[in-house]
């Protein structure tokens, strides 16, 4: 153990500090937690999104149709997919916190990381047993097991940070509450997995009650706070106890650290990316042998026959990658990401990760005609959910009030509109390919295909139709009203944004 020292007043929440405190780092061997968190953000991106895997390996021969047991042997894999991809962002979550408390390691701490990291990719292969065999119980047995061994390695770190308290962050290590302290992030950091322990126990004999407690899981933060409000509600508000300021430290209603939501926000979207292609790499170069009979030697003409997969996978990297440019613009704005926030982007990155699924099912539509409508539509809902949940996360920042966004992109500023137009973009046009697939049923393909290549032109020109669109209200008789003195200008705000 450490001889005790002074905390330095510029080390944040997040580990950083003044590059003068370097020396007194080596001389107690610890190190700051930067490398080795990004290093966990990439991990467990990169196994949220690989979940995704084996519902778009789900085999459909060419003579199967889309019919209801393939519709609900999809639904029940894509329900799956999600709740666990849910569960492993409660995980990261819980890492984000943890080591917002925890801002230095040494050897020891960053191999207990390393054991948790461990537990945590094995998680791909108990979902696969999951969606494959949903009725037997193993693979939600050994699923639960992992859940439970996480929560018991970052409990074990919680243990030694507060054995060390150089570990800390300066708040907490010289807090006279410091016991009180580990108690209560302990009791959040195990109540996760003792759920799944109970959960792990009902796959034993009743299964759909282990699904409905793994579900409770990620809504238990939710639960908790509305519980808080009708206590509020019921008995009325009480008297904080003196320690209360020390324990927020660690809420999980509290903002997550901005940094850590975007590296694993755009893990995801890499990952996402990089999946599209590996289909294009795996069945689309054509076999030596069937070359030179097939086409008569010809690898033009063999990779023709590929040409659909080809289309599909530009049309999906571009969703993506114009998915991501508008994730990347909103926090852009953001000045923190509250718990409201949190859970909606985790439910964008659900449905991004969705997308090698639509992908799969778009690239299949030359092979599978027949089912077109159906593959179409799957792929329009799963873009619909992914954009319309950036569009309620940017909500959800107005409404939190000016702490939340950049001056810019409130109501009344200069990107506000420019901002609401991004966003709504892809949600407005999935939801138009949607309805005119059930209009113009024969020609859902070319719809679909249409609108993939129209909405990156959109994209271009965003700016410009925002900029025209704003002229044409202002022009409008009523809209742009009298000109306010200064005082009602400063006591409101303007019925339409600035200019962009």
């Amino acid at each position: 153990m450490s001889r005790p020292r002074t905390p330095d007043p510029a080390l944040d929440m997040q580990g950083d500090s003044p590059t003068g405190t370097r020396n007194e780092d080596d001389a107690d061997r610890t190190q700051h937690s930067h490398r080795m968190l990004n290093f966990s953000d990439a991990l467990l991106s990169i196994i949220a999104t690989v979940m995704i895997l084996p519902v778009t390996h789900t085999e459909i021969s060419p003579e199967q149709q889309f019919d209801k047991n393939i519709q609900k042997l999809l639904a029940t894999r894509i329900a799956v997919y999600l709740m666990t991809f849910l569960i492993v962002t409660v995980a990261w979550a819980a890492h984000t916190r943890l080591f917002q408390v925890v801002v230095k390691i040494d050897d020891t701490l960053a191999l207990l990381n390393l054991a948790c990291m461990m537990t945590i990719t094995f998680l791909p292969f108990t979902f696969s047993l999951m969606v494959t065999f949903p009725e037997v119980p193993l693979g939600i047995l050994l699923f639960c097991v992992c859940v439970i061994t996480i929560g018991a390695v970052q409990a074990l770190i919680v243990v030694y940070a507060f054995h060390f308290p150089h570990l800390l962050s300066p708040q907490i290590a010289h807090s006279a509450h410091r016991a009180l302290c580990r108690r209560h992030i302990l009791y959040i950091v195990l109540r996760g997995p003792a759920l799944c322990f109970a959960a792990a126990g009902f796959s034993l004999f009743f299964y759909p009650a282990s699904y409905l407690l793994m579900a409770t899981v990620i809504f238990l933060p939710y639960v908790n706070k509305a519980a808080s409000w009708c206590r509020r509600r019921l008995v009325g508000p009480q008297e904080p106890p003196a320690h209360s300021v020390e324990v927020f430290t660690f809420d999980l209603q509290e903002p997550l650290s901005k940094e850590r939501v975007e590296a694993f926000s755009d893990g995801v979207y890499a990952i996402v990316a990089t999946l599209l292609i590996l289909d294009i790499c795996e069945h689309n170069v054509p076999d030596s042998k069937e070359v030179a009979e097939r086409f008569h030697g010809s690898l033009v003409l063999a990779l023709s026959e590929s040409g659909p997969r080809f289309l599909a996978y530009f049309g999906s990297f571009a969703t993506v990658g114009l998915l991501w440019f508008a994730h990347h613009s909103l926090f852009l704005h953001v000045r923190k990401a509250t718990q409201s926030m949190g859970l909606l982007n985790t439910l964008s990155l659900a449905f991004v990760g969705g997308l090698p699924l639509a992908y799969q099912q778009t690239s299949a539509l030359a092979r599978q005609p027949r089912d077109e409508l159906e593959s179409v539509r799957v792929s329009c809902a799963i873009i619909f959910f992914a954009s319309v949940f950036q569009l309620a996360m940017w909500t959800a920042a107005l409404l939190h009030g000016p702490d939340t966004l950049q001056p810019s992109a409130r109501f009344g500023g200069a990107e506000h509109a420019f901002m609401l137009a991004k966003l709504a973009l892809y949600p407005c046009a999935s939801l138009l390919a949607f309805a005119c697939t059930c209009f113009l049923s024969r020609f859902s393909a070319a719809i679909f295909h249409l609108t993939q290549v129209a909405v990156p032109f959109i994209f271009l020109l965003l700016r410009l139709l925002v900029r025209l669109a704003l002229r044409l209200l202002r022009a409008l008789p009523g809209l742009a009203g009298p000109a306010p003195d200064a005082q009602d200008a400063a006591a409101r705000a303007p019925l339409l944004p600035a200019p962009c």
